[in-house]
């Protein structure tokens, strides 16, 4: 008898199109909790859960609710902080993401583009991997 094991924190396999959302939520992936380089070079550790490291946060709409009117999958949006919750570690048919699902009436603002507005009061810090 072969019986395969899978560790508890392994992405869970799945198609994209076999996650839905109901009602009026909506799923995200792509937000960046990680270390940031602001434009004068300075790099922001990772202040996720940290007092300071309380700040409204992108993220790309993965599916959103039939109820839903507001947001389209593959826009971004900017969330509230705090709004999410824990990511899914899932594998689907572009890879490894993490999803999350947020709370829809706590989206600030949409946008159509990754190069999200830059607004006063929100960090310009970018993602330190992107090195923009």
């Amino acid at each position: 008898m072969n019986i395969e094991a899978k560790a508890a924190f392994a992405p869970h396999k799945l198609l994209k199109n076999q996650i839905k959302a109901i009602h009026d939520h909506v799923i995200v992936s792509d937000m960046v909790f990680d270390e940031r380089l602001t434009t004068g070079g300075i790099l922001l550790l990772n202040d996720n859960g940290k007092g300071y490291g309380i700040r409204p946060r992108w993220g790309r709409v993965y599916a959103v609710g039939h109820e839903q009117q507001d947001v389209k999958v593959g826009q971004w949006i900017l969330v509230d902080h705090g709004r999410w919750t824990r990511g899914l570690d899932i594998e689907d048919e572009t890879g490894k993401i993490s999803i999350r699902k947020i709370d829809p009436k706590d989206i600030l603002m949409v946008s159509d583009e990754e190069e999200c507005p830059k607004l006063e009061g929100v960090s310009t810090a970018v993602h330190i991997d992107k090195k923009v």
